[in-house]
């Protein structure tokens, strides 16, 4: 990417293939604190602990002891928080035969 491309944002389309395979890999790794999903009118938490994975052209989000959510990359949604301690994830989820699903995956914050 070109001095141009970074100072201007070309190439910044969240729904290219590019950005999203881009974002997993910014994720992947990360240490989840617990996730969240929205369910009627209550968020309920899902998971506790775990983390955020790339294997392949999967994205993974393993959390208490098991995968909650499977989809593939190229067809990844996942959106930061505006506090950046969390990201807002959306795919069909392969789990549930492609079901989409929106999750929200709060991170541990360690100090850098």
């Amino acid at each position: 990417m070109g001095l141009f491309s970074r100072l201007f944002g070309v190439g910044k389309d969240p729904q290219s293939t590019a950005f999203r395979r881009k974002r997993a890999a910014e994720l992947h790794g990360q240490v989840i604190r617990y996730v969240t999903e929205q369910r009627n009118d209550n968020e309920d938490v899902i998971g506790r602990g775990g983390s955020l994975a790339v294997s392949g052209d999967e994205f993974i989000v393993d959390s208490s002891g098991d995968t909650l959510f499977r989809c593939k990359v190229d067809e990844l949604e996942a959106a930061y928080l505006m506090s950046g301690d969390g990201v807002i994830v959306t795919g069909p989820n392969l789990l549930e035969n492609g079901k989409m699903r929106t999750i929200t995956v709060h991170f541990v914050y360690y100090r850098k």
